[in-house]
């Protein structure tokens, strides 16, 4: 195009008379115009939709929907496409989110403290079989994740006591936190592994499968799943309490720090058939030290500002708020970009100050 121009460009019309116009004059209009032409492609391209993805654990778990929802309100409220990828644990996706290849990930922070750390640093229930991930980055905290103790509604064990001897699932290899989980539900009691038949399965679902083919006697799973709603339209099944005790407290915060008790009330949830004491701990949406702040920053953004259309998605939700996104107890430093959005926020402080920088020391 701007070859033609240059072509007819030595005479122009000026009324009813033809002048000659300057090779110089013409030389620095073309020069302009192809300023311009070039300005429009990177213009166009800022405006474009960048897909991005957040790894979560398998469909039919609370993590999956949760990160559907987070989904589905960044995409419509942002630049940001945001594409759900589930994997069969959050253990298994946490090295791609650690080089990058994974943008996002819904974590829980117990899990997190175990893989920034290393098992060289931190070990909890004599063990950490988590991948060293220095590299995640926290963007925002979200709400409490509640996991009870599951089995048959018709099941004659009544306490946590009388599990003692009893079929339980462990091992789980694909989900390495439900291993946490059980851990600290027994640990409550004063119990541990050898106090029960472990029965290995892979992930929390396939231990409510264990459960509803009468392979085992207790499992475990997260409140108001979609996979303990489909055990239960199977077979009938409610939770089981843990010890929720002071000592009992005392006992499963010592075992799993992160964790504490939660009841529920009888009748409020799926399968809570009595008020229930359930083992929780906080949700987070991470990322990756690589990650742009703009990316970043426009993902919570969008929740920000579209907090109150997230507990339609799960009950879960309903504790994702704007005040918890921010606070000093997190066991991951957080990315660059949320730090910038919470500071125009007004909700970063000097102590959030120095909770950054000793977490930063742990992987300087």
């Amino acid at each position: 195009m701007l070859g033609d121009f240059l072509e007819i460009g030595k005479t122009v019309s000026t009324g009813m008379h033809m002048r000659t116009v300057p090779s110089k004059i013409i030389l620095l209009i073309a020069s302009s115009l192809a300023m311009a032409l070039l300005m429009i492609g990177p213009v166009e391209a800022q405006n474009v939709p960048r897909a991005v993805a957040i790894g979560t654990n398998p469909p039919g778990s609370v993590f999956y929907a949760l990160a559907s929802g987070l989904a589905k309100v960044v995409s419509e409220a942002s630049p940001v496409q945001m594409i759900v990828q589930p994997y069969t644990g959050t253990s298994t996706f946490m090295p791609l989110l650690n080089s990058g290849e994974l943008d996002f990930g819904l974590n829980n922070f117990v899990d997190m403290a175990l893989a920034y750390q290393g098992p060289e640093r931190l070990k909890i229930g004599g063990k950490n079989p988590f991948p060293h991930i220095p590299n995640v980055r926290l963007v925002m905290r979200g709400s409490p994740f509640l996991v009870g103790l599951l089995m048959r509604k018709d099941s004659p064990i009544k306490t946590i006591y009388a599990i003692k001897g009893k079929r339980l699932t462990g091992e789980y290899p694909a989900q390495l936190a439900v291993w946490y989980n059980m851990f600290g539900a027994l640990a409550s009691a004063g119990l541990t592994w050898k106090d029960v038949k472990v029965v290995g399965v892979t992930g929390a679902n396939e231990g409510v499968d264990a459960l509803v083919q009468g392979r085992v006697d207790v499992t475990q799973h997260a409140l108001n799943s979609a996979k303990v709603r489909e055990a239960d339209a199977a077979i009938g099944v409610r939770h089981l309490s843990i010890d929720c005790t002071p000592e009992g407290e005392k006992r499963l915060r010592q075992a799993v720090p992160g964790y504490y008790p939660r009841v529920v009330k009888a009748g409020t949830a799926l399968a809570v058939v009595d008020d229930t004491c359930f083992v929780a701990y906080d949700i987070c949406l991470t990322s990756h030290r690589a990650a742009t702040d703009s990316v970043v920053a426009n993902v919570i953004k969008a929740i920000w500002d579209n907090i109150e259309k997230l507990p339609p998605f799960h009950p879960a939700f309903k504790e994702w708020t704007r005040e918890r996104a921010v606070d000093a107890d997190v066991t991951i430093p957080y990315h660059p970009g949320a730090i910038s959005f919470y500071k125009e926020q007004k909700l970063w402080s000097n102590k959030m100050d120095e909770t950054q920088k000793k977490l930063l020391a742990l992987n300087p």
